[in-house]
């Protein structure tokens, strides 16, 4: 029961760090459109922050959501070991 637990706490703690970067990335590229809107609306230097946070926020979507057993369980862990034992053997 304790391992059902831990997976579930993992799991909870993914989601919960998904939700904290997604207000963050939120209410920090607002504040960046709206300065690059008045400071130099000639150029739009906000889409790079606005792009490339937005890869980690989907990539922390991902793993909240949608990838939470697949890298996180014991019998990928071992499989990955018996593969490098197997590499380095070689």
């Amino acid at each position: 029961m304790s391992d059902l637990r831990a997976r579930a706490e993992r799991i909870a703690d993914a989601k919960i760090k998904f939700y904290k970067n997604l207000c963050a990335y939120i209410i920090v590229n607002t504040i960046l459109v709206v300065l690059n809107w008045y400071a130099t609306p000639y150029y739009w230097w906000a889409i790079f922050p606005l792009v490339f946070w937005g890869i980690g926020v989907f990539a922390s979507f991902l793993k909240a959501f949608v990838l939470t057993d697949i890298f996180d369980s014991e019998e990928y862990r071992e499989q990955k070991i018996q593969k490098e034992l197997e590499r380095l053997g070689n």
